[in-house]
């Protein structure tokens, strides 16, 4: 796990600890999902005894970071800065891995970017994978491959994970269908209990 906090963050929340009654050891941050690509950030200052044993810790100079296990597929890579400007004034949480409300280069290219940035890293932890073969119209052609092929599960990866993704990324895309010959797969990573 990796967060990048800035310099003017950090002096910001030291200089916030040092305002608080109650003794602080660091702040959470927290990720609540709006959708698989997108989160809500909140940051809250974390006394003696809030913290949890399942917490990922990140030490910084004089405070540190506490991340929850629901929140932790959100913060990788994100960077806790400090603004002051026309808004006004707090701290600010950027996400490098959501992918961009508007995605550059043809429908293609922009579904392969989804594919290869957000889809293809989570279905490769269970040997899988998913493969553009056709785009017509508003509807997108996918084969699933490797332990996705054959999977008892993978029309709830599709409904509730891919489909989702591609759809929120690419409004244009109306339907997501699997071509996939299920039949063919002979390792797939679900398996049912005997």
């Amino acid at each position: 796990m990796d967060i990048t906090v800035t310099d003017i963050a950090q002096t910001e929340v030291k200089r916030l600890m040092e305002d608080q009654e109650t003794p602080i050891i660091g702040v959470r941050v927290t990720a609540e999902a709006t959708s698989p690509l997108q989160a809500n950030y909140r940051l809250a200052f974390v006394a003696e005894g809030q913290d949890s044993p399942t917490d990922t810790v990140l030490e910084y100079d004089g405070f540190k970071v506490y991340i929850d296990e629901a929140s932790t597929k959100f913060t990788q890579d994100i960077t806790l800065d400090f603004v002051d400007g026309l808004m006004g004034r707090g701290f600010k949480i950027e996400n490098p891995h959501k992918v961009p409300p508007h995605l550059k280069g043809t429908l293609a290219e922009k579904i392969q970017v989804v594919l290869d940035e957000k889809i293809n890293p989570g279905v490769a932890s269970h040997g899988g994978n998913v493969s553009l073969i056709d785009i017509k119209e508003d509807t997108v052609y996918l084969q699933f491959g490797g332990g996705c092929q054959g999977c008892g599960m993978v029309d709830v990866t599709l409904k509730q994970g891919v489909e989702v993704m591609i759809k929120e990324a690419i409004p244009e895309i109306k339907n997501v269908l699997d071509i996939t010959d299920h039949a063919e797969g002979d390792n797939p990573y679900y398996q049912t209990t005997q």
